[in-house]
């Protein structure tokens, strides 16, 4: 059993004296050198406590406060006896969390602490995160439920019951019941993974169950139009205006390579004349958090200029949608989404122009050069190959 002592002191947060002359009464626990205050909900006049006698005094010798501070007092006190009793190791958070009934470290659940870092994206909308993100997330955290109800028969997991073999099987449920493709499978691990990072960092697991886990590896086939491709829907003209403006943004994405987030966003302020005189786009990039420095190419000005550097907004849904329209009227036998219009900037725009690869990791905001060699690769080498069979036939 854990010896080590505890204490428990009530003090007046003089600093917080609300109009009515009332302080705070806050309560404080300490062990192991550590210490964890909480409000008690209770408000007094600071010349009716006694800190030494840790009671109040009151003119009418009401004793309903000083009553319920001795019922806290005595619930922390039960709460302390009860975790020496049943943990082998606990600290001072504990010790609170017992006595407001919430679980302890130890007994944190996945969906528990999935809960609390989503609860923390959700109020960094805008500062850290996008809703993008949070969203994600959401849903990630919404298949882990239906698959601990699928396949455990549960409706949570403690985290210290979490073994290397949860991820293969959450792998196998959404392959099997979802129907995800890897790609999306590994997404969905990589937040679960996420959360037990987290859980790590708060003290709520000892070790990782999953770092022996490697991801599956998915055989990726980046899919970009090509210059004829491109060409032949610049010199398009639709009659829908709706078309007609999704074509535009497009072309727009084809040419400066951004990612629908920050299409959308995008006004007068984030373009800038930049060191050699020309016009550039200056803006942070959500996903990688990094700083995005794009020059302004000639037929995307065009576009920026049409719209008076204002592009219109539209939702990706019904971009995405109006897309396999143009596709199909346009005889462009490919998936249009948004995300080609990013591909084809770095495949078609730049690496077959032989921009360098550093470049276009870097006009792209990816976070790593490796990122961008990982997604190109196959593009360099069917440069490489149109090259070499130009000089054979030469």
């Amino acid at each position: 059993m854990n010896i080590k002592k505890m204490s428990i002191l009530f003090f007046l947060q003089k600093n917080k004296t609300n109009k009515k002359g009332n302080c705070p009464v806050r309560c404080r626990i300490t062990y192991n050198k550590n210490r964890r205050e909480f409000s008690t909900g209770f408000f007094i006049k600071p010349e009716y406590w006694n800190s030494k006698k840790q009671k109040a005094f009151f003119p009418n010798d009401n004793n309903y406060i000083n009553n319920q501070l001795s019922l806290i007092k005595q619930e922390i006190n039960q709460a302390f006896l009860f975790l020496q009793v049943n943990n082998k190791s606990f600290d001072v958070n504990d010790v609170y969390l017992q006595f407001k009934g919430e679980t302890t470290k130890e007994n944190k659940t996945l969906l528990e602490v999935f809960i609390m870092h989503n609860n923390r994206v959700k109020v960094l909308i805008g500062k850290e995160y996008s809703k993008a993100t949070y969203h994600k997330f959401q849903e990630a955290k919404m298949h882990v439920e239906s698959f601990l109800k699928s396949t455990y028969k549960k409706n949570d997991i403690l985290l210290s019951s979490i073994k290397l073999n949860f991820l293969n099987d959450f792998d196998f449920y959404l392959k099997s019941v979802k129907n995800h493709k890897q790609i999306t499978i590994n997404k969905s691990i990589q937040r679960v993974r996420k959360i037990i990072k987290l859980a790590l960092a708060e003290g709520f697991l000892a070790s990782d169950p999953f770092i022996l886990y490697k991801p599956k590896r998915v055989v990726k086939t980046i899919v970009f139009l090509t210059t004829e491709e491109l060409k032949s829907l610049e010199v398009f003209c639709f009659k829908q205006p709706r078309l007609q403006l999704v074509k535009d943004l497009f072309i727009f994405c084809c040419y400066t390579g951004l990612a629908y987030q920050e299409m959308s966003v995008l006004d007068k302020s984030h373009i800038r004349i930049g060191f050699d005189g020309n016009e550039w786009i200056e803006m942070y990039r959500q996903k990688t958090k990094s700083h995005l420095s794009i020059p302004l190419l000639p037929k995307a000005k065009l576009i920026l200029t049409k719209y008076d550097n204002q592009l219109p907004s539209i939702s990706n849904q019904k971009f995405n949608s109006y897309l396999k329209e143009i596709a199909e009227i346009v005889g462009i036998q490919k998936r249009l989404t948004h995300h080609i219009a990013r591909k084809t900037f770095a495949s078609t725009v730049l690496l077959y122009n032989d921009v360098p690869m550093e470049i276009v990791s870097k006009l792209l905001g990816h976070s790593k050069i490796t990122i961008t060699q990982s997604h190109y690769a196959e593009v360099i080498q069917k440069k490489v190959s149109e090259e070499i069979r130009r000089l054979n036939e030469g």
